[in-house]
């Protein structure tokens, strides 16, 4: 049997098994023939998206069926224990643990939910598993009971660790206040604060500890502030040589030295002469836009994020970079504002890398609408999902009555990045130009 990570021999039956065969069903391959099973898997997206430019009157068709070429699978430099953020959650365990914490198998929808410890996993570092461990054995002691389903009750929820190649370690905790008032909360919080201070969570040396009230699945920071209970407000990362700020809920992709390969090969491709502008659209952190700014004359980002552009705006003022602007808000909302009067004579190249709900209409509209542009990178970590209708919206004929009145795109190269070694899961760059 092959081992997974951390000496842990798996058997067929073993829970161990079937989350890592849930998670990273690749994890039995050597590297190699994933990066080939990764590229099948491109290839056939970009038929797909050949065979529906041809359903929309577009000869979509180049050589193999697809509708550019597609390069090899670029490799990530590192492969096991590569996430810089990982999130646990809180849940029953195979021996019936109500405090386990851990990644799920099976679904919501199935009932069928068991929490397994991610200790054997091979795409998480080892200080995350730490950090899980020493979590769940804070929780075990505590007399408040997790919760599973919000409306039976129960207070201790996901946990989220995020780490940094300079060793700096973040902790987020989600809690529940079910009808605990404000002494109750602090009691909470204090000893939540001292276990991984003074106690046995002490080993774990966190940079950060924020805490969440949430009564929600998903909660951003302006719906429930993130509150600070130790360290530093912020972790920091190098990333091509500069240094970036990095808030509890800002985006930054989950493998750094695989995102270094990425951007510097956006920046390769884009062909910018000295006086183009980088629109970067959903640019969390600003990581994209910053490390290619040296060489445009001006970058202009864009994140529904706030504390994201927050940190983007100290990122460019430490490192000393003064050609960027970044606006705050929903792209829909930003962006056709700010392309609809745009009269610079200025090339604008324009780089997207939304999450995998993709583009909302009005942001391709404004793109396609939009003349100076004649350069689009789509950054996508899940090309066959909404980012498909995207490619389609882009590249589809004029059309008055959606208001698309900007000449095509047309795809020209596909390069896959992988940023997720173990997984199914790649980074596709399409280059679209008009």
């Amino acid at each position: 049997k092959k081992k997974a990570g951390e000496g842990c021999s798996l058997s067929d039956s073993s829970w161990e098994e079937r989350l890592a065969n849930a998670v990273t069903p690749l994890w039995r391959l050597p590297y190699q023939e994933q990066l080939q099973v990764k590229y099948e898997s491109q290839r056939k997206i970009l038929q797909t998206l050949a065979s529906r430019l041809e359903e929309l009157g577009i000869d979509g068709q180049k050589p193999g069926g697809l509708c550019c070429p597609l390069q090899p699978v670029v490799p990530s430099p590192i492969i096991n224990g590569y996430r810089n953020k990982s999130t646990f959650s809180v849940n029953r365990g195979p021996d019936g643990n109500p405090k386990t914490v851990g990644l799920y198998v099976g679904t919501g929808k199935a009932r069928n939910i068991v929490c397994v410890k991610a200790n054997h996993m091979e795409n998480i570092p080892p200080k995350h598993k730490q950090v899980a461990q020493c979590y769940e054995e804070f929780i075990c002691r505590s007399p408040l009971d997790s919760c599973i389903l919000f409306h039976e009750g129960g207070h201790w929820r996901e946990l989220v660790v995020r780490t940094t190649s300079r060793g700096h370690t973040m902790a987020i905790v989600t809690f529940h206040p079910q009808e605990l008032g404000q002494d109750a909360l602090a009691t909470q919080k204090a000893l939540l604060k001292e276990f991984f201070t003074c106690g046995p969570g002490s080993t774990c040396a966190l940079t950060s500890l924020y805490f969440q009230e949430s009564t929600m699945t998903r909660c951003s920071h302006e719906q429930s502030p993130y509150q600070l209970l130790h360290g530093q407000p912020h972790i920091f990362e190098e990333l091509l040589g500069l240094k970036f700020r990095i808030s509890p809920d800002a985006f930054f992709q989950v493998n750094t030295a695989g995102a270094e390969v990425l951007y510097q090969a956006v920046g390769e491709l884009c062909q910018a002469a000295g006086d183009t502008v980088l629109l970067d659209i959903c640019c969390g952190t600003g990581t994209i836009g910053l490390s290619l700014a040296h060489q445009v004359s001006k970058v202009i980002g864009v994140e529904v994020v706030e504390k994201a552009i927050e940190d983007a705006k100290w990122n460019a003022d430490f490192n000393g970079i003064t050609n960027c602007e970044f606006h705050s808000g929903k792209a829909e909302a930003v962006l056709p504002q700010l392309l609809a009067s745009w009269e610079d004579a200025r090339p604008l190249v324009a780089v997207v890398n939304p999450s995998r709900a993709g583009l909302h209409y009005r942001v391709v509209r404004a793109i396609r609408n939009c003349r100076a542009i004649r350069r689009l990178f789509y950054i996508s970590c899940k090309p066959e999902g909404e980012a498909m209708r995207n490619f389609l919206e882009l590249c589809c004929p004029p059309d008055p009555r959606k208001k698309l009145t900007g000449e095509p795109f047309t795809p020209v190269l596909a390069i896959p990045f992988d940023m997720f070694p173990h997984t199914v899961h790649c980074e596709l760059v399409l280059l679209f130009t008009r």
